[in-house]
């Protein structure tokens, strides 16, 4: 299954918004459609586990280890973590790889890092 993606509320919406001009068929869900705004970084593992999509944070300093204690009581789709000063077209670029050319199995329970 082709993965689809979660933005956490601090994720650059430009990042979003150019996966989605550059591939339509993208399932890539922001902060504010999946009700994540606001919520503790937990609840949006939670929220992200739930509706089957792989976590998108800039998030380095605490959402892996967030992330390593959610792993603890359940498993979790993935979370991909993006550094808040990649450049947003590298990051565009990898995303869209990781969409193509990867299956949303591969990233159950693991964390990933851009650039690829």
């Amino acid at each position: 299954m082709t993965p689809r993606f979660q933005a956490d509320a601090d994720f650059n919406q430009k990042i979003v918004l150019g996966l989605r001009r550059r591939e339509r068929a993208i399932d890539f869900s922001d902060a504010l459609a999946a009700g994540v705004i606001g919520l503790p970084d937990p609840d949006v593992l939670h929220k992200a586990a739930d509706l089957g999509r792989i976590l998108i944070s800039h998030d380095r300093r605490t959402m892996p280890a967030h992330f390593a204690r959610f792993l603890d009581s359940r498993s979790s789709p993935g979370l991909i973590i993006v550094p808040q000063d990649l450049d947003i077209g590298l990051a565009i670029e990898d995303l869209l790889f990781i969409w193509a050319a990867s299956d949303s199995e591969e990233w159950v329970d693991k964390v990933g890092f851009l650039p690829l």
